[in-house]
């Protein structure tokens, strides 16, 4: 089968969502993903989203990010992203995003290496919160045309330019779809991991065709292992106990009942002090209690997180769960500029399977979904043409926007 169209998105998380929605009305767009539409790590993301509250705090989320990441960020890709928080929060909100609130000021939570509050959050279901809402919005775009179970197998190159991509559907009809342009959303590595938060058809499909293609790519050893996971002797995707509980009072104890880190420094040393002591004491897991948070937090904040437990038999109101480090995310990928745009022509990557440099070697908790559609958008202005722009938003007062 032959589509000709103007641009391609491989992806239906956020990135891929934000990126069609940010591209002009008149532009014909054919969307694929591997799974349903729901089957994104976009979904599954828990604690929240950074913003820049107000310019006081621009140093400081610059250096915790800068810090969390070793300091092998793209220092211009940091800033890139720190500034433009604030409209992209004002485009979520827009399109019907429901942040925590009281009355009309914005709720913001604390999670690991961030020296303040400035995570907004929707209970502990953020990411699917905003990916159904952006998705909504898709859906009734006359010029978006979606294909679910669809795999990508290759892009069609033509005079050394990418000008679309080869697909296979889930009936193993072949789909070539040309394209002016071609953007690359389609998400993480975790389905090459036993034991990951990812879901286990994210394999990274990106990387091995931009490999084949001699495309640049980064950091490929830049993964992130994820503090805290539910404990379980089930094969699977592990479930993920969100930073922002710990952000919130929760604490890790070892077998002895005993604190043995500081929760909420970066996720890499909190994860290497989890291993370190399991080894010392021979076990499996480690302990999280969260008998610091008050029961109207937990019940509010944390509802799935909290109904995921009891239907693994914990009641974190009334016990310690186990918990085990498992892989989150990675910070390496396809190359690309401050535009999303990679080292092949007519082709941009945005998300995670993207490397703009934000994270260097390890990520900040809660920039993900914030990257992720900061370059989206930046990646479908360069399609259009259009110069980039930043639109500071105040958010340190009201939610009214």
């Amino acid at each position: 089968m032959d589509f000709r169209t103007d641009v391609v998105i491989v992806g239906t998380g956020v990135a891929g969502a934000f990126s069609a929605l940010n591209l002009p009305k008149d532009k014909n767009i054919i969307m694929i993903t591997k799974s349903d539409l729901e089957s994104s790590d976009s979904f599954l993301a828990q604690g929240g989203i950074c913003v820049l509250t107000d310019e006081n705090d621009y140093d400081n989320y610059f250096e915790d990010t800068m810090k969390a990441g070793h300091y092998e960020n793209r220092k211009e890709s940091v800033d890139i992203m720190i500034r433009s928080s604030q409209e992209i929060i004002h485009d979520l909100i827009g399109y019907g995003v429901d942040f925590a609130h009281d009355g009309d000021k914005l709720l913001y939570t604390r999670e690991g290496a961030h020296s303040r509050p400035r995570i907004l959050f929707h209970e502990d279901i953020t990411g699917q919160e905003i990916t159904s809402k952006l998705l909504a919005q898709v859906k009734k775009l006359s010029n978006v045309t979606i294909y679910e179970y669809t795999t990508m197998t290759d892009i069609i190159v033509q005079d050394g330019h990418c000008a679309g991509i080869i697909a296979k559907t889930k009936d193993g009809e072949i789909m070539h779809i040309h394209a002016e342009d071609t953007i690359f959303a389609s998400g993480g590595i975790g389905g090459c991991y036993k034991h990951s938060t990812n879901f286990p058809h994210l394999t990274g499909d990106a990387l091995d065709i931009s490999k084949k293609h001699g495309i640049r790519l980064e950091h490929l050893d830049y993964v992130q292992i994820h503090p805290t996971t539910l404990y379980s002797k089930e094969p699977g995707r592990r479930f993920l106990i969100s930073e922002s509980v710990r952000g919130e009072g929760a604490v890790l104890y070892n077998k002895n009942g005993e604190r043995f880190v500081n929760e909420l420094l970066p996720r890499d040393v909190v994860t290497k002090a989890i291993k370190a002591q399991m080894e010392k004491d021979g076990t499996n897991h480690v302990w999280l209690s969260m008998e610091h948070i008050d029961k109207e937090t937990i019940l509010n904040h944390f509802p799935n997180i909290y109904q995921r437990c009891l239907e693994e038999g914990y009641d974190v109101l009334k016990e310690w769960i186990p918990v085990v480090p498992a892989q989150h995310y990675f910070m390496g990928g396809i190359w690309v500029d401050s535009d999303s745009k990679t080292s092949m022509d007519h082709l941009y990557a945005v998300g995670e399977t993207s490397c703009n440099g934000v994270h260097g070697a390890n990520r900040l908790a809660s920039n993900s979904l914030l990257e992720s559609l900061v370059f989206a958008k930046r990646a479908a202005r360069k399609i259009c043409g259009l110069e980039q722009t930043v639109k500071p938003v105040d958010f340190s007062e009201s939610a009214a926007v």
